[in-house]
């Protein structure tokens, strides 16, 4: 029996009962194209479902979870085009068939378990269909619960020789039956996997051996999954959930550390401490990044395919994309100012007219804020986009602008780190000319900073090799292999940054204990630190002049 309603902007409810009594028969309710806006409890009470047909009513928000109880079926359910932003959470055990296709605003699914009969799903979300990946039906669970070796069985039945098979329609009909009764023996008293030891003789209605097991039925859905969203958690991997809390609270704490101490220290705020402060904070961002991505990780954890459309197309991951790209650049800008500083101090170290100034150093880094602004801010306006993958990087190539943003960016880390490397050469063959070198302390430093540097862009390298190849549209790793770069590769950088550049040096050291004695503690180290800085000044001043020039020069 079919009843058909369509068209009727004028009917915004479906009420209880609203077809009880129409007829005892299967009922096919196609209800399209009408101005539904909510369905009650108990709508469809007293009706034997076949096909339930709510496709285009473009208005329908809500289905109430009790809206099919005290009905039975329905076997196809149709909620295509609606604005449904959730499924009842009775009735849904019978459908075999589910069309949600176009139903944007439906981004969560029941519990699995309620579609225990589902054979089709067509939905509007990729994620989705990662829920039904190893589902299996009800009538499946029951027998894989019960036989253990249906699979040897099944091998047996495939190997006969199909003369044995099909001599004629008699035997074969015979066979069949004796299957059906005794799968694993012809003794029927004998065999203790008899399936009417098991099932009722309604429940063996209609079922058949080598089809409903050796050939089961599978549950399909679509759309896919594609290979920037593979069914997975945000992280994939187990050993990356822990890496990833332990390298964005040593990034977070210690970049936190070093911006406290530098800002608040007494003595001068020259232009290395000045450029440390900027690094430090982009690298405190990268830790937000992954301290984001680390904690919707573990609330999303073994269901992200639930939360991945509300992750992925909210705000949430467009300030993850934004932290990460802003920091990374602004990461990138700063360790190429502070080589160029390095340089330009270890070459001009005895010129002090020509000396980088704060007031030269802060119009450059203002530069540097602004571009790093702006290039984060592109996916958000279209060039690019964060959405597109889990861990929110902007890895949308599809247009011929995205792809020129992706090669823009990576295309500027290559030149810096080609400027980088050029910088600490010319540092390194002044440093083996006495000529040149202005103090023992800048020989040091520069040495050490050029380890940092390289170390740094040396984690930075297999990041751009296999960025720029994607970029191209030639990958050479997945989106699954990528999140460990993601995390051993990528944000390496902002925890060690501020342990090698500044925690781990004399003159950190020192703010941080007066510091502490401000705060009641370390109060011996803090006097020591005070009693050699000004054992220090008065041996300069002793000194004269001439000292003066190797001094600052070995400050900076």
């Amino acid at each position: 029996f079919q009843r058909e309603l369509c068209d009727n902007l004028r009917m915004t409810i479906i009420p209880q009962n609203a077809f009880q009594g129409m007829n005892n028969e299967s009922l096919t309710l196609k209800l399209y194209k009408n101005g539904f806006e909510d369905i009650h409890s108990h709508a469809f009470n007293g009706t034997k479902l076949n096909q339930l047909i709510l496709k285009d009513n473009k208005n329908l928000r809500r289905i109430h979870n009790d809206a099919l109880r005290g009905a039975t079926g329905p076997d196809v359910l149709d909620i295509s085009s609606t604005a449904l932003e959730s499924l009842p959470s009775y009735g849904l055990e019978a459908i075999q068939v589910l069309n949600a296709t176009s139903s944007y605003s439906l981004k969560r699914l029941p519990p699995l378990d309620k579609f225990s009969s589902l054979l089709e799903a067509v939905l509007t979300y990729p994620s989705h269909c990662c829920a039904f990946r190893n589902l299996r039906t009800e009538r499946q669970n029951l027998l894989f619960s019960i036989f253990d070796n249906f699979s040897k069985e099944c091998e047996s039945t495939m190997r006969r020789p199909t003369n044995e098979m099909l001599d004629d329609s008699n035997s074969t009909l015979l066979w069949s039956a004796e299957r059906k009764m005794h799968p694993f023996g012809t003794d029927y008293e004998s065999s203790p996997y008899s399936y009417s030891t098991i099932f009722d003789d309604s429940e063996m209605a209609g079922f058949d051996f080598e089809y409903d097991f050796c050939q089961p039925k599978v549950l399909t859905c679509t759309p896919e999954p594609d290979a920037f969203n593979p069914c997975e958690d945000i992280l994939g991997y187990s050993f990356l959930r822990v890496l990833i809390w332990f390298i964005n609270i040593l990034a977070i704490t210690g970049n936190f550390t070093v911006l406290l101490v530098l800002l608040t220290s007494h003595y001068k705020l020259t232009v290395p401490r000045f450029l440390m402060c900027n690094l430090s904070f982009a690298d405190f961002c990268m830790g937000l990044y992954l301290l984001l991505i680390a904690s919707v990780d573990a609330q999303t954890s073994g269901q992200y395919y639930n939360h991945a459309i509300d992750w992925q197309t909210g705000g949430g991951c467009s300030t993850a994309g934004f932290f990460t790209v802003f920091a990374s650049e602004l990461s990138v800008y700063t360790l190429t100012v502070i080589t160029l500083e390095r340089w330009h101090t270890i070459t001009y170290a005895m010129q002090l007219d020509r000396k980088v100034r704060l007031r030269h150093a802060v119009p450059i880094m203002l530069g540097g804020w602004l571009f790093s602004i702006g290039i984060a801010l592109l996916p958000l306006f279209g060039v690019s986009s964060y959405m597109k993958v889990s861990i929110c990087l902007p890895m949308d190539i599809e247009t011929g602008l995205s792809q020129a943003y992706i090669l823009l960016i990576l295309v500027l880390n290559v030149v810096a780190f080609v400027v980088i490397c050029a910088c600490y050469i010319k540092i390194y063959i002044a440093v083996q000319n006495p000529e040149l070198v202005a103090a023992n302390k800048d020989t040091k430093v520069a040495k050490r900073m050029a380890i940092l540097i390289f170390t740094d862009f040396t984690c930075m390298a297999p990041i751009s090799f296999f960025a720029i190849s994607a970029a191209f549209k030639v990958p050479l790793i997945t989106v699954t292999n990528s999140k460990i770069l993601l995390v051993l590769f990528y944000p390496v950088n902002s925890c060690a940054n501020p342990f090698l550049y500044a925690i781990f040096t004399k003159a950190f050291r020192r703010d941080f204990f007066l510091l502490g004695s401000k705060l009641g503690c370390c109060k011996s180290r803090a006097e020591l630190y005070r009693m050699n800085y000004f054992s220090a000044y008065n041996s300069n001043c002793k000194n004269g002049g001439a000292a003066t020039a190797p001094t600052k020069a070995s400050q900076a």
